[in-house]
């Protein structure tokens, strides 16, 4: 007899009301996870948390190496453990399974053995990485991991984190014993800033950076009161009666994740990128290569094979506001500074586009 899976009902994704551009970011990272992650600022109550759940829902499948506890890719030799690498270079194909795209939730208050996982010395000695317990860095492998208020993060946990986000490896150590094991990961966090600031050190981990408000319309306002309640009362049903759309938009990711490769951005846009990140002084590279990966990705989103203009003014306030300046010495840009020097250098280069910007 197959054994029952118990599946949390999750907000449907479709019914989202209103915050678009935190949509699209998600739905971005979705299609291009080498954007490298996302950060959601924004007051309690403003579906920061259902935003993101949601987005499990329309995640692809994964193919995976059959039976491995760090979803190791078959087909990737730098993303595998040493069981699996060991198995690939015997040159036998390795068994392979596809396993839904997952949304990793960190746990308030998780230890650092349940992040990183815990390790046997007397195992470890023999068995090598069979004797690790894996932890939450171990299923977010190739996965979505999810921290809410990131703000609150202890910094022993978070520097863990930070090492494995930069290497896309998770080392374990104890007592001059290690072992290690593939961990890459869409980074994804949340705060309210109310409850204080990010470190600049995780803060430059996020590719993306989007602040949100709640929604003042009236019209939304009452829409979402509504759906929360239909919801609430019958979530089958409620998800039932956007199932169109959500499959509208699985297939819309799918799609531009193979037109992705496609895409052609011009050397004018590149170079008007890299003037821009001068002009603010943001430090580092990331903020430049993050914004033209996220343009070229919002591309393939929209059916087109060429970044224009207009894709690079909507994601550069993404990609390089709230970014640290000068070593931290500079306060760093609003989104509205970052599209102003971008429009004075592409009407310079006269390459502002007529369509305005669309939020």
């Amino acid at each position: 007899m197959k054994a029952m899976t118990f599946e949390r009902l999750v907000y449907p994704f479709a019914a989202i009301v209103g915050q678009e551009e935190l949509k699209l970011s998600l739905l971005l990272n979705a299609i291009n996870p080498r954007i490298g992650g996302l950060l959601i600022r924004g007051p309690k109550g403003t579906g920061k948390s259902t935003s993101v759940r949601a987005l499990a829902d329309l995640l692809p499948d994964i193919p995976v190496v059959k039976g491995c506890v760090f979803n190791c890719s078959p087909r990737d030799p730098t993303n595998m453990c040493q069981h699996c690498f060991s198995e690939y270079e015997t040159g036998d194909a390795l068994p392979v399974e596809e396993r839904k795209m997952r949304v990793i939730s960190l746990p308030i208050g998780a230890t650092e053995d349940r992040v990183i996982g815990s390790l046997d010395i007397e195992k470890a000695i023999k068995m090598g990485i069979s004797a690790l317990e894996p932890g939450i860095l171990a299923e977010a492998n190739q996965n979505i991991l999810y921290i809410d208020e990131v703000n609150l993060l202890p910094d022993h946990i978070a520097d863990g984190i930070l090492d494995v986000a930069a290497s896309g490896w998770n080392i374990v150590e104890r007592e001059a014993v290690s072992v290690a094991h593939p961990s890459r990961f869409i980074l994804i966090g949340s705060m309210n800033p109310e409850e204080g600031e990010l470190r600049p050190q995780l803060l430059d981990r996020f590719s993306l950076h989007i602040a949100i408000e709640g929604i003042l319309d009236q019209g939304q306002r009452s829409k979402i009161i509504r759906n929360n309640l239909e919801f609430g009362e019958n979530p089958i049903m409620f998800r039932k009666n956007f199932e169109k759309k959500q499959e509208l938009l699985r297939e819309r990711i799918l799609s531009s994740k193979e037109m992705l490769h496609k895409v052609t951005i011009p050397d004018s846009l590149i170079e008007t990128v890299a003037r821009s990140c001068i002009s603010l002084k943001v430090d580092g590279h990331r903020p430049d290569i993050a914004t033209v990966r996220t343009a070229k990705t919002l591309a393939s989103f929209e059916g087109r094979e060429d970044v224009v203009s207009n894709d690079i003014l909507r994601v550069a306030k993404l990609a390089i506001g709230f970014r640290t300046r000068q070593s931290g010495f500079e306060e760093p840009a609003t989104p509205e500074q970052v599209t102003e020097i971008l429009t004075n250098i592409l009407r310079e280069k006269d390459l502002l586009p007529e369509k305005p910007v669309e939020d």
